[in-house]
């Protein structure tokens, strides 16, 4: 019989339950434990970063033996396993994602995937964040990431917080190896109102993010990725900013 490092493990994501993404990571997760238990988003919720449903009610629909979509965010989705749908047998861990696409620097912020991890760890569980990076959105690397989570969680273990786990994009023989790493300086330098005209002659929007590439420091998670390295970060809830904290404390 296998030995499964785990009893049960719960997977979410912010693609939905139907991205490949997360069925990648189902993939590796029945190498992992004993039960896998999915709990996603009916639909794409990417971007709606720590957001709980407070003025609507949460519908869940069963899709396969301990599988089940939320119409809600990513963080609904963990609430629900935790609270309702795996109460009497709670998970040893929770996996969020493959998300499609990095979630690095200050977008960390928007990220779905990675708030599902942390809504975990408010309730006291070990967590991790996937995302697999790509420069075509037609040919994302999942082979990559497939190959390479049970290492990260071999390696790491049972976090005492939450790890953000990015892997380049680059194929599995080319990976540079796996380094702890902190948030880089982020990109972002702004987001702007794309309005445009639907056939009936309404207007509609789009918002769109302007970004600038910056210098980062060798230890970030930028650096890992362009040293072809899977970027392994631990986050947490404390956002203060030391830098003007201590300025504020010289007025």
């Amino acid at each position: 019989m296998q030995a499964f490092p785990f009893t049960r493990v719960l997977l979410t994501n912010d693609d939905g339950i139907e991205a490949t993404g997360l069925a990648v990571l189902a993939e590796v997760a029945a190498r992992l434990a004993q039960e896998v238990w999915v709990v996603a988003p009916e639909h794409d919720q990417s971007g709606v970063s720590r957001a709980v449903s407070l003025h609507a009610p949460l519908r869940v629909y069963p899709r396969g033996p301990r599988r089940f979509a939320v119409a809600g965010t990513p963080s609904d989705c963990v609430i629900l396993a935790l609270r309702h749908l795996m109460l009497d047998s709670p998970p040893d861990l929770v996996l969020s994602g493959i998300n499609r696409g990095a979630n690095i620097g200050d977008e960390i912020a928007y990220s779905g995937t990675v708030s599902a991890a942390l809504t975990a760890r408010l309730f006291g569980l070990p967590a991790y964040a996937f995302s697999q990076a790509f420069r075509d959105r037609d040919a994302v690397r999942w082979d990559t990431a497939a190959g390479l989570v049970e290492a990260v969680v071999e390696r790491f273990g049972t976090p005492d917080g939450v790890l953000n786990v990015n892997f380049p994009d680059v194929a599995p023989d080319e990976v540079g190896g796996i380094e702890p790493a902190r948030q880089s300086r982020g990109t972002l330098l702004g987001v702007d109102v794309e309005t445009r005209t639907d056939t009936r002659g309404g207007d509609y929007h789009w918002l769109a993010f302007r970004r600038q590439p910056r210098e980062q420091a060798a230890d970030s998670d930028v650096a890992v990725l362009r040293r072809r390295g899977v970027a392994v970060t631990p986050i947490g809830f404390d956002q203060t900013d030391e830098q003007i904290l201590a300025q504020m404390h010289k007025l």
